[in-house]
């Protein structure tokens, strides 16, 4: 079993149901998905852009990136339908309890000047998003290789039904959010 996951399975299911007096087990929060989302707004003229965001998004994830694409054209932005502008990936089970273990222990503190993450990324349901203004911080990138800037949204998509118990429950996983 995956160390993240058998951390939430015994730390953190306990706490949570400590701390909000849940009367059955399947009432707790859990992570459901965790998605990575890279706009690249420049691929519309030039492919090899996107290629390599494929190729950064697949490095950092450990999962194939699939190519996100226009849905109508919008002539002042030279978009067409159909045309590739970015790239997700949706981390579900061993994956996302991986990917979540290397982002808070491995690339969180790769961070300059991190101070903790904000807590207004909340929706109002219990996931939160956060930004990543550039792909440098993740180890699995040779920095000398890169041609291009990315940013990219992380999504971590909960069972909470507030953002007090999506907050509370992704604490409890490690996420430092600031006080």
């Amino acid at each position: 079993m995956n160390q993240m996951k058998q951390f939430y399975l015994e730390k953190v299911v306990p706490a949570l149901q400590a701390k909000f007096n849940y009367k059955n087990v399947m009432e707790i929060p859990r992570l459901q998905k965790i998605v990575v989302n890279m706009g690249v707004g420049a691929a519309s003229q030039n492919r090899k852009i996107l290629d390599e965001a494929v190729d950064t998004l697949t490095a950092i994830t450990g999962q194939k990136a699939v190519v996100t694409t226009a849905k109508k054209a919008i002539a002042q932005f030279h978009l067409r339908e159909g045309i590739g502008i970015g790239t997700k990936v949706t981390l579900h089970g061993e994956n996302m309890w991986d990917f979540l273990f290397r982002f808070i222990n491995i690339n969180l503190p790769r961070v300059r000047d991190f101070r903790g993450l904000a807590r207004r990324g909340f929706d109002g349901r219990g996931n939160f998003t956060l930004g990543i203004k550039e792909q440098s911080i993740f180890v699995e990138i040779d920095i000398d290789k890169i041609a291009h800037t990315f940013g990219m949204d992380i999504s971590f998509v909960t069972s909470a039904k507030t953002d007090d118990e999506g907050r509370a429950l992704l604490e409890e996983l490690g996420l430092p959010f600031r006080k």
